[in-house]
């Protein structure tokens, strides 16, 4: 069966979802996307769904990125309408935004150089703003800036993680952050941008969580970055909510490089 490669972009309120992947008689991102699409080609058609990243439960997202590969008679008779018929099918937490044909050389998670996430802390004596609240962090304590960015700046780089992830057996928890910083929106709400190659489970809201005490002052700027000396999980780090947190971007390289890029990620990860 001759099938068309299908880039998709993908944002949801992750509040009501128990994670990107399916999972069995739980609610899913990608259990409602595949109930969706089968409605269009048919239950039992294989769609190789792919996502550049997998969020937890709680997690929400405006830049995930997955790909599927479709039949090229069913992609022949939804090319012009496929977008507009999944709007009325998918739930209203879960939206696809963008369907783009690719390369069969395109891979959503090993073709990618970077996931950007960012994570919302209100730190207000009232809270999150209302509508807000299923994406923003309501934090008890005053927090500083400049302690948050003098954090950050320690963790920036290729390190071991470790301390920082919830290890897999036979799974590097080497990564590349290169982008982490602090800043406070207009709204007064703060705001971690974190950049890297690919993240461990848990590892953002780790660090996050990390920095959040440095913030308030009950920890010194250096603290986060000694852990990187640990080769195991540190029991110190308080893992942040979810909820505050939302996958924003995943970059890819130009067309030609998709391949590459794919092989290359995949010897890492290995």
């Amino acid at each position: 069966m001759e099938t068309i490669r299908l880039r998709l972009d993908v944002s949801y309120d992750g509040a009501d979802f128990s994670g990107w992947a399916a999972q069995p008689a739980r609610r899913t991102v990608a259990g409602v996307l595949t109930e969706a699409l089968g409605r269009l080609v048919g239950a039992e058609t294989p769609l190789g769904l792919t996502v550049a990243g997998r969020t937890d439960a709680g997690v929400h997202a405006t830049g995930q990125v997955c790909h599927v590969d479709l039949p090229l008679d069913s992609w022949a008779g939804l090319e012009g309408s496929l977008l507009r018929r999944l709007a009325a099918l998918m739930p209203p937490d879960a939206r696809v935004r963008a369907i783009t044909p690719v390369p069969a050389s395109f891979d959503a998670r090993f073709s990618a150089t970077f996931r950007r996430y960012e994570y919302r802390v209100s730190d207000t004596p009232w809270g999150p703003e209302p509508l807000r609240r299923h994406d923003t962090l309501g934090w008890v304590r005053p927090l500083d800036l400049d302690r948050l960015n003098a954090a950050a700046a320690g963790l920036v780089g290729e390190h071991d993680y470790a301390a920082y992830c919830k290890r897999k057996e036979h799974a590097t928890t080497v990564r590349a952050i290169t982008r982490l910083e602090w800043r406070r929106d207009p709204d007064g709400v703060c705001v971690a941008t974190v950049q890297a190659d690919a993240f461990c489970q848990s590892m953002v809201r780790s660090l996050v969580g990390a920095m959040l005490t440095v913030g308030d002052g009950r920890r010194e700027p250096s603290w986060p970055a000694r852990l990187l000396r640990l080769r195991e999980r540190s029991s110190e780090v308080t893992v942040a909510p979810a909820h505050g947190l939302t996958l924003v971007a995943v970059g890819y390289p130009e067309e030609a490089e998709y391949a590459a890029r794919a092989d290359a990620t995949r010897r890492l990860r290995a």
